[in-house]
């Protein structure tokens, strides 16, 4: 069967000469398709219905790569852990091409794992099977939970091992992405390039990306000030879910606002806000609850990328700069809190302050925090509260008064909204709840089972399952309890995640 003529529109390529390397994927021996996302291809509009398996494993191989792919290897640079490393780039991965979508969207098609580039140094370029298969499971999670994420088309074994602290087995992730445009790319062009250059790149971000700005006098600080607002959202929304990604480096913070790199990522089980599961981050800087801060942190290093194009005059470029980066608290504030009155059953203020709202959801997570309590859980279980039914949510708690001071003053909040906005015509408040406090996370011992038996015993089942059932994470299915109970706490005491490289 020839190979699909894929309909690519490569502007990155076409448009952007001198930032990226030409590269072709390595051919790997035995290319064997470990998982495919169906729905994902037809959305994209690839034409791949008519490919058996042996074709879809030769193409997301890179054995096999579609007309009108275009591999080229994208330079960026990155703050590592507070510490500038100038020369990252995709030393494992490679962009083959760009398609528009059936909603209009313009989206990355790249590979992960596909064998040396450019910028690999000394490392192999190769990925595992665990690690790329764990992309799959915590990407669509966030997919299904309404988190902006980059998503797994398709993973590949390779039929050749990958030497780590053990052998493994090889495999090769294709990732979808709005675009692979990240922070670092901004500092690599900065530290590396010419302004033209840095200015270049942000003419290209904003116009794929932020077209809104185009047209505006001061478009590079509107695109600072949008990819911020993005941000605010995003780590919002993180934090709602108990979500940690782990290695929050600059060349991890992704231009459109996406989740992206799903490596020492983890799930709050037990709330703490000094969470921290990634075997690398020793100190704690990416630690559950300072994700907000190194937000803000990363994006001043956009900005300051941006300062010579935001204006003639350095110390009025700051200035501007500044004040967009001294808003980014108050933008996640709003954010979060928007958020956290969804999952407390809230529709509005009524006579009550931010202030108030905000009291009440911190002094709910001080409590989880205090009894050591199952953040997801918690959540799920005040919904049933709100039905009337408290027993499931008092089985969490081994001290009863402090969680009675605090259903009392949640209950008179939730009746002075009730009164303000009688029959409003919306679902009553035990619904909305269950709407936006999942039932099921990719809880950490379920996904580490998953990918031993893949990696290790070339067993998908339990990946398959578990996949399923992240899929519909607001639906409390029997069926699928056990995805639902916490980890034990002998596991989670020693649980660590790694980058996967």
């Amino acid at each position: 069967m020839p190979n699909p003529a894929i309909p690519f529109d490569n502007t990155y390529a076409r448009d952007l000469p001198g930032f990226y390397e030409p590269c072709q994927p390595a051919t790997v021996p035995a290319p064997e398709l470990l998982f495919f996302n169906r729905g994902l291809a037809e959305e994209l509009r690839l034409g791949l219905a008519g490919q058996d398996v042996a074709a879809l494993a030769a193409i997301f191989s890179g054995n096999a790569l579609p007309e009108g792919a275009q591999p080229i290897a994208q330079a960026y640079a990155g703050h590592q852990f507070g510490q500038f490393n100038p020369q990252l780039g995709d030393g494992r991965a490679l962009l083959i091409g760009e398609v528009i979508d059936r909603q209009g969207r313009r989206r990355d098609i790249a590979l992960k794992g596909s064998g040396r580039t450019p910028f690999s140094r000394r490392g192999d370029g190769k990925a595992a099977v665990g690690p790329m298969l764990r992309e799959v499971l915590v990407g669509e999670a966030m997919h299904a939970l309404g988190i902006p994420t980059t998503r797994a088309l398709a993973v590949v074994s390779t039929g050749e091992p990958v030497y780590r602290e053990r052998t493994l087995p090889g495999a090769i992730l294709t990732r979808i992405a709005a675009s692979h445009l990240r922070v670092g790319t901004f500092q690599f062009f900065a530290s590396h390039g010419t302004e033209g250059q840095v200015r270049q790149l942000a003419d290209y971000a904003i116009a794929r990306h932020y077209p809104e700005q185009m047209a505006a006098e001061d478009r590079y600080l509107g695109f600072l000030r949008a990819v911020a607002e993005r941000q605010a959202v995003l780590i919002a929304q993180w934090l709602h879910v108990g979500f940690i990604h782990g290695v929050m480096n600059t060349d991890n913070m992704a231009i459109p606002g996406e989740t992206i790199d799903y490596g020492p990522c983890a799930f709050i089980e037990a709330y703490d806000p000094r969470a921290v599961f990634s075997s690398i981050d020793e100190r704690g800087r990416y630690a559950y609850g300072e994700q907000p801060r190194i937000a803000r942190w990363n994006l001043s290093r956009l900005a300051e990328t941006l300062l010579p194009l935001i204006a003639g005059n350095e110390g009025h470029a700051i200035s501007l700069a500044t004040e967009v980066l001294d808003a980014f608290p108050a933008r996640y504030q709003h954010h979060w809190l928007a958020g956290l009155r969804a999952k407390l059953g809230l529709r509005g203020q009524v006579s009550y302050g931010d202030q108030v709202d905000t009291a009440l959801g911190e002094s709910w997570l001080d409590l989880l925090h205090a009894q050591q309590v199952d953040f997801t859980l918690a959540w799920r279980r005040l919904a049933d509260a709100a039905e009337g039914d408290e027993a499931p949510l008092r089985a969490l708690f081994a001290a009863q008064p402090g969680l009675d001071r605090w259903l009392q003053r949640w209950r008179e909040r939730c009746a002075a909204e009730d009164a303000a906005m009688a029959n409003d015509g919306l679902p009553d408040r035990a619904v909305r709840m269950r709407r936006v406090n999942p039932w099921l996370i990719p809880r950490n011992h379920r996904v580490e089972e998953a990918l031993d038996a893949a990696s290790d015993a070339g067993n998908l089942a339990p990946f398959e399952q578990l996949l399923n059932a992240l899929r519909r994470p607001f639906d409390e299915d029997p069926a699928n309890a056990r995805y639902a109970e916490p980890a034990p706490g002998s596991f989670m005491a020693s649980f660590q995640t790694f980058c996967g490289t």
